[in-house]
């Protein structure tokens, strides 16, 4: 058998249960049950001049591969990572990039107004997403006299 080309370089992130780069043949990983069947986006929020703003990092995405839906205070990313090289699952030493449909979804403490919202999406492939805070509406007391 002939040795991994990445042998004894990532060993010590093995675990029991993962496969060691250091086997002569990946051992393919389990696949992914129907819950886990769709990737997630990681998102930083954050408050700035009265907005809210969540980013999200995900290369490898065109826009036309991306929907933002608003829904009352709820706010939904899907979209679809495509691969571009057919590599077979029996090529890989490690695999852990998600390729193929992603979705996230994050419930703000306010209702947003979809008509106010903003996104945009940079070369770098960073999702900015901003959302303007519910203006407070103050009530004002009228009394007669």
């Amino acid at each position: 058998m002939t040795p991994s080309p990445f042998h004894g370089i990532f060993s010590t992130l093995s675990t029991s249960g993962t496969p060691r780069l250091g086997s002569p043949r990946p051992v393919p990983l389990p696949s992914p049950s129907p819950t886990e069947s769709l990737g997630q986006v990681a998102l930083d929020i954050f408050e700035q001049d009265g907005y809210y703003v969540v980013k999200a990092p995900i290369a490898g995405v065109r826009l036309q591969d991306l929907d933002i839906e608003v829904n009352d205070n709820v706010l939904t990313i899907r979209g679809h990572r495509h691969q571009a090289d057919s590599v077979s699952s029996d090529q890989y030493y490690i695999q852990e990039c998600f390729w193929g449909e992603f979705t996230r979804s994050i419930t703000l403490p306010t209702v947003i107004d979809q008509k106010r919202v903003r996104a945009s999406f940079n070369k770098e492939g960073i999702l900015k997403i901003i959302i303007p805070k519910e203006e407070k509406v103050k009530i004002v007391r009228i009394s007669e006299g």
